[in-house]
């Protein structure tokens, strides 16, 4: 058996744990919207045609913000395609995944959904074939109270009171040629720009993420971020992240290890951030928004056949999870609690069927993947601090990221209820790791109140609608106690949570 040791300090505070880190995002893709979270003819539908058994299981989830209407799919958007009466609205040519949208759904329904959920709203405005206006045109909708033509329009139909929608999107991922509207980093920033002045006149305190670059190995990454941020640094709070994992070639070992990626990527983008706010003499702190991450199996979708008939919500990309895909999304996870003094808002795509934690079918059954599990622990327990972690112990070679550590780990500390919580992953394949944790900074009397696993014999295990309940969370596991120490087993190629408590 392997060891590894980890000593905790509730006074090695790296930051608030940020609620908006477990957020999801619902893009008009795939079966996402329609027959995931929309089903109207569906036995367990709601009066608004929302399917209950979906509801439940997002707030099941733990999540707390929603990035919506997209994706690739705002870049082509047209905002008020999506209000009035249904039976008045446009059919559209949906061009980034080559669809028919209905418009069955817009803004106004969106929002109803999302006080359901109870969850944020982050809308991302179409700055690819749109501009400016458009943007100031759906913020008078959402967010004006009473009094102009749109906020008097969304009260005709149905919403009295706005939405008040705090965080805002400027665009999606316009570095990609693949997007409407694509953009050179000097065009985006200066409508960026434009866009940012106009929604402060409208309403000052809004919060707004500027595009970033669509992923680390994108040719202008880093050169990107700095020439958007040179022309928007006052303007905007955010720069987005983006970045999807999968296993290559049977390289389960890089695979395993892909959360030092996302490290690397955060602390480049970060580093690029305070390089242009130290150029502009700025004492003010971009934050990031890592408003999509997953693990995706980009390399087989991309690999398809490209689509030939115009369908509505034809099965795009709806990756089925095994147990070593849900061992690294939790991983992700605790290298985004890692960065919580940069990252405060996080987006994991997409929430229901399209590389999501929650698959449905027609007519059927709601059920959670894997990936769904360490999710939804680590919402519901990361609570009060994030804590700096570091592991010592075993490492390891990988080809795509160089010396990788077994063990990898974060830990979080809510001083108002004292409960300690250490988040951890075994990426070694063969051997499970004895992971021996110093409490002594905690003072005596913490004891082990709760331990949550996930693994598994066949990493390849899935959970289908025949068999939903396949890999889920073991909470047999057991942690001995000697002294300020607590030794944990973590069973190879595994995600654990483990809270301390003391006794009242």
């Amino acid at each position: 058996m392997l060891k590894a040791h980890v000593t905790l300090d509730p006074a090695a505070v790296v930051a608030p744990v940020s609620r908006r880190l477990f957020g999801t995002f619902v893009e008009h893709m795939g079966r996402c919207v329609y027959t995931g979270i929309y089903e109207p003819g569906h036995p367990l539908a709601d009066e608004d045609g929302f399917r209950t058994d979906v509801l439940a299981l997002t707030r099941e989830l733990g999540v707390t913000t929603v990035r919506y209407p997209g994706g690739n799919f705002v870049s082509g958007y047209r905002w008020e395609d999506g209000i009035g009466p249904r039976e008045q609205r446009p059919r559209r040519r949906e061009l980034a995944w080559h669809s028919i949208e209905t418009n069955e759904i817009g803004i106004d329904e969106f929002a109803r959904w999302a006080a359901k959920a109870d969850v944020e709203i982050m809308y991302a405005v179409n700055l690819g074939t749109r501009g400016v206006q458009e943007a100031l045109d759906v913020h008078e909708y959402c967010n004006q109270p009473a009094g102009t033509t749109l906020a008097d329009l969304r009260r005709a139909n149905g919403a009295e009171r706005p939405y008040g929608i705090a965080m805002w999107c400027l665009g999606n991922e316009l570095d990609g040629p693949w997007q409407l509207g694509h953009k050179n980093a000097a065009e985006y920033a200066r409508l960026t720009a434009e866009t940012a002045r106009a929604l402060r006149a409208a309403e000052p305190g809004l919060q707004l993420v500027a595009c970033g670059s669509s992923g680390s190995t994108m040719p202008t990454f880093g050169s990107w971020e700095s020439t958007v941020l040179e022309e928007t640094y006052d303007l905007v709070d955010y720069i987005s992240c983006h970045a999807y994992y999968e296993e290559y070639d049977g390289d389960l070992g890089s695979f395993l290890a892909c959360a030092n990626d996302m490290d690397h990527f955060i602390d480049s983008v970060v580093a690029t951030a305070d390089s242009v706010g130290a150029r502009l003499r700025s004492r003010k702190k971009i934050q990031l928004s890592f408003d999509e991450w997953n693990v995706w199996y980009l390399s087989r979708f991309q690999g398809g056949p490209p689509p030939t008939e115009w369908q509505v919500a034809p099965r795009v990309i709806e990756d089925e999870y095994n147990v070593a895909d849900a061992v690294v999304v939790g991983n992700l996870l605790i290298a985004l609690l890692r960065h919580s003094d940069r990252v405060t808002a996080a987006c994991q795509a997409q929430l229901v069927n399209v590389i999501a934690p929650i698959r449905t079918e027609p007519g059927g059954p709601a059920w959670r993947q894997t990936i769904f599990h360490p999710f939804a622990r680590t919402a519901a327990l990361a609570r009060g601090d994030v804590l700096r972690t570091a592991v010592d112990g075993p490492s390891y070679e990988t080809e795509r990221y160089g010396t990788a550590a077994t063990v990898d780990a974060v830990a979080t500390h809510d001083p108002a209820t004292g409960d300690l919580v250490l988040f951890a992953v075994n990426r070694d394949r063969a051997e499970p790791v004895e992971l021996a944790v110093g409490l002594r900074a905690f003072g005596a009397g913490a004891r082990p109140a709760g331990t949550w696993t996930l693994a598994d014999d066949d990493l390849l295990a899935t959970n289908t609608a025949d068999s939903p309940d396949r890999v889920t969370l073991d909470t047999s596991g057991t942690v001995t106690v000697d002294g300020d120490t607590a030794t944990v087993v973590l069973p190879p190629v595994s995600w654990t949570a483990v809270r301390f408590r003391k006794p009242s």
